[in-house]
């Protein structure tokens, strides 16, 4: 019995293993512009097919299917295959992930397939492509103005899309665009798309411009164009006519390439390169100008080193004045006003001088050298500026400087920089990304702070209506304060006699109103101690308080010395002093 089990075990995987569902490409390398066919095939019948998503690539055609099954030599075969046409829509590896499939209740799938794009190329039609019609019908071209330019010499390339009479086209999207490496490059905008007409290898076609760019190379040798590819939808004549025996349009689509482009770059000549060479390549004009040259010392002046023309003006620098160490320079303020058209750059570049003459005398700025490679007479030339003479007509004299001392040094540099105090030296930077006020924190901060001071004014209120009505304690606390006025004003008149013992009696009965909350007319001495001995006073310091307070009046008229008004004062402030203590 065990050996039936293991021989039905072993014919079942035997059937299982027979089952066979796998992905096939016609190639794996193809070019941005070729078409990829992908063939999906299963040698048993399923169902529930599901194939990739096909990231990277756009369906054309598919899926189409096809089965077939033969009987030979009493031996069946099968055969099912899922066919797709596929577009690259990228370049780089793609992968073509797994499809699956149930066959009798089992799931297969296909392994992934890495296809690896290129760049478009020229290359003989895939036989597997169906789209023939617009082959010979549409072309996109590079025009190249100079295939051997120098090094920095401009060339322009411009794109067309060439097509003929019997077709249109309504769409178009760029697929790879060109790069320009090891070029200085500037597109040139084309406002207007329009249709014109023109030959295309001895043949009338129409034609749109799609790209104008201007190349500067930035080195010699062979450089190279990659090239520009386009998916484009266009309407095609077909076979069929309307009711009014006009040709019906059907629409389609084409992959076209301009083709990669080779640009042989020739260095410039080594002979008579001068040594101040900057890489200067065109015509230009140079020019070296002051803005003055007559000047007081501590005044400034602008120098202005310039250069005008055709050529590539942005890439290159203009030469450095070189003064007497008598005129502080500052270091210069580039200006471009430079223009691209398709000729290449035209326009005129300038780096102005701020200059501070220090002393009074005649400086010469020496004369400047600009040398740039003509491409007309295809050899170098140089441009020299005359010498400029500045005449600093006020100031102190170069040699006053031997013994000026540090500190007037530091002060004329002082003064000169002061000519620029116009300039702001900090900046106040926005951001651009700032907050709405509505909706901020702010804004809700200060539209719930009235509501939240509301309880906040009625607590206030309610004590301050409560303090109000306490008439009594009102009584004390004023008393209190009256006692501590004028026992200040008794210290204040200590060297008068009268006016000190008047503020020092209303200070002792200011002190008892507020402790012990008794009125002028009530005080008389039995009243004071009686009510003084309910608050638990000491009798010693009742009866020094009360014979204090008779004293008063009586010293007012009687003789006496700073001395014992000051001991009077005294005694009042520590028998207060006592009182406050012993007081319940």
């Amino acid at each position: 019995m065990k050996r039936y089990l293991i021989l039905l075990f072993l014919s079942f995987q035997a059937i299982i293993a027979q089952v066979q569902f796998e992905a096939k490409v016609s190639k794996q390398t193809l070019g941005l512009n070729e078409r990829l066919r992908i063939d999906f095939t299963m040698n048993d019948d399923g169902d529930n097919f599901t194939p990739p998503n096909f990231e990277g690539f756009k369906i054309v055609a598919g899926p189409s299917q096809q089965v077939s099954q033969s009987w030979i030599n009493g031996k069946s075969s099968f055969n099912k295959t899922y066919s797709y046409f596929l577009l690259p829509m990228q370049k780089g590896v793609l992968v073509i992930r797994q499809a699956s499939i149930d066959i009798r209740g089992q799931i297969y799938k296909t392994s992934p397939i890495k296809i690896t794009v290129t760049a478009a190329v020229e290359q003989p039609r895939d036989p597997n492509d169906t789209q023939v019609t617009a082959d010979q019908s549409l072309h996109l071209v590079a025009e190249i103005s100079k295939t051997n330019p120098y090094l920095n010499e401009p060339i322009t390339v411009v794109y067309k899309i060439y097509f003929s009479y019997n077709i249109g086209i309504t769409n178009w999207r760029e697929l790879d665009k060109p790069k320009y490496n090891d070029f200085w490059s500037q597109n040139i905008d084309i406002k207007q798309l329009v249709a014109e007409e023109g030959r295309y290898k001895g043949e009338k076609y129409r034609f749109v411009t799609l790209r104008k760019t201007v190349l500067y190379p930035q080195k010699s040798g062979k450089l190279v164009i990659e090239p520009l590819s386009l998916d484009v939808d266009v309407q095609l004549p077909s076979n069929r006519r309307n009711i009014f025996g006009q040709v019906l349009l059907v629409e389609d689509h084409k992959r076209v390439s301009a083709g990669a482009k080779t640009i042989t770059v020739k260095a410039l000549p080594e002979a008579g390169k001068p040594a101040d060479f900057s890489g200067a390549v065109g015509r230009f004009a140079f020019k070296v100008v002051p803005s003055k040259t007559n000047i007081k010392s501590g005044e400034s002046l602008d120098l202005e080193v310039s250069v005008s023309g055709t050529g590539n003006l942005k890439l290159f620098t203009l030469p450095k004045p070189i003064v007497p160490t008598a005129l502080e320079m500052y270091d210069p303020v580039h200006n471009e006003q430079v223009s691209t058209p398709l000729s290449g750059m035209t326009g005129r570049i300038s780096d102005k001088y701020a200059i501070i003459p220090q002393y009074k005398g005649k400086y010469p700025i020496k004369p400047m050298t600009f040398t740039y490679f003509d491409l007309g007479s295809q050899s170098y030339k140089t441009v020299t500026s005359p010498e400029i003479m500045i005449n600093v007509l006020e100031g102190p004299n170069a040699s006053d400087n031997s013994v000026a001392s540090t500190s007037d040094i530091k002060k004329s540099t002082v003064l000169s920089s002061a000519q620029f105090k116009f300039i702001k030296l900090k900046t106040d930077l926005t951001s651009m990304n700032q907050i709405d006020f509505y909706g901020s924190k702010l804004f809700y901060l200060l539209a719930f702070l009235p509501l939240l001071c509301i309880p906040i004014i009625v607590m206030f209120k309610k004590k301050k209506e409560a303090i109000d009505g306490d008439v009594a304690g009102n009584k004390i606390k004023l008393s209190n304060k009256l006692a501590k006025k004028y026992l200040s004003e008794a210290q204040k008149e200590i060297g008068n006699k009268e006016p000190f013992y008047i503020a020092l009696e209303k200070a002792m009965h200011n002190f008892l109103k507020a402790k012990i909350n008794i009125e002028t007319s009530e005080m008389s001495k039995e009243k004071i101690s009686e009510i003084l001995l309910e608050r638990k006073a000491n009798p010693e310091s009742i009866s020094a308080f009360i014979n204090l307070t008779e004293n008063c009046e009586f010293a007012r008229y009687a003789p006496s010395t700073n001395t014992a008004i000051q001991q009077d004062y005294e005694k009042a402030v520590a028998i207060i002093s006592e009182l406050e203590k012993q007081i319940v």
